[in-house]
């Protein structure tokens, strides 16, 4: 299993305004000093956490997507990240995972009840497990990782990816459910979030990290406008679930 180089953009966002955030994040990627086989970008990039879902929402294979495209053939990696998406009456808080050669998706499933997004928003049924450079890679967003039933490892996936806008106000939260996520699952986890404040004032940390199958802090972006790379060791991760195997103990379940 071979190394994989991940990349972690954290930024401000403008709200609601599409062009202007993919101009920044594409100068941000363009800027890049190195390779990387992975970009993740926050949830909502091109708007922020806004609850105006169909002024918002983009068709499939619209703007976004073919700008991430174009991302990910110049640069020869995958690119990640949410955005609105609308399919006929439903709009989706959906994370693209885009190649040079093909764009997969995963529909958010726990949506943010507290801000109204269940009321806006369509709630996907599928994980979504895609490969990627010998790593299979589990899409979640946000909210999601509230919920370990939901990416409980069923010896399916070697890194879990987790895109957010989460508040300030509950980054012991965050932190502290990346690192739990990791342990219990025996796989590496990256959280990209974003920093600055919203239009509705909510503000945000950052707190990207990026984690190992043991728990050891690999990357901290801390509260940094910035484009940080962390290299997941392949060898350590399978050596480790090698060494210390309790997913054989693990209670069999049925997601329903």
């Amino acid at each position: 299993m071979r190394n994989l180089d991940v990349t972690l953009i954290q930024c401000e966002l403008a709200w609601e305004q599409p062009k202007d955030n993919r101009r920044q994040i594409g100068a941000t990627i363009d800027g890049l000093d190195q390779s990387t086989d992975l970009i993740v970008l926050p949830e909502m990039f091109t708007t922020g956490f806004s609850m105006n879902a169909l002024a918002n929402a983009e068709d499939p294979g619209g703007t976004t997507e073919q700008w991430l495209l174009r991302l990910a053939v110049e640069h020869d990696c995958a690119v990640t990240g949410s955005i609105a998406v609308r399919e006929g009456d439903c709009v989706y808080n959906r994370m693209l995972f885009v190649t040079p050669s093909e764009v997969q998706h995963y529909d958010k499933r726990h949506l943010f009840r507290m801000a109204g997004e269940d009321k806006r928003y369509t709630a996907g049924q599928t994980r979504v497990v895609v490969p990627w450079r010998d790593w299979r890679i589990n899409l979640q967003v946000c909210y999601d990782l509230r919920f370990p039933v939901f990416s409980r490892n069923q010896d399916d996936y070697d890194l879990l990816v987790y895109v957010a806008n989460w508040p300030a106000q509950r980054r012991h939260h965050w932190r502290q459910l990346l690192m739990a996520r990791a342990m219990e699952n025996l796989a590496c986890v990256v959280g990209v979030n974003r920093i600055g404040a919203d239009a509705k004032g909510f503000q945000y940390s950052g707190d990207s990290l990026a984690i190992a199958a043991d728990g050891e802090l690999l990357l901290d972006v801390r509260n940094d406008n910035a484009a940080a790379s962390v290299v997941l060791d392949g060898a350590a991760l399978k050596h480790y679930r090698e060494k210390f195997p309790c997913q054989l103990d693990a209670d069999s379940f049925q997601l329903d």
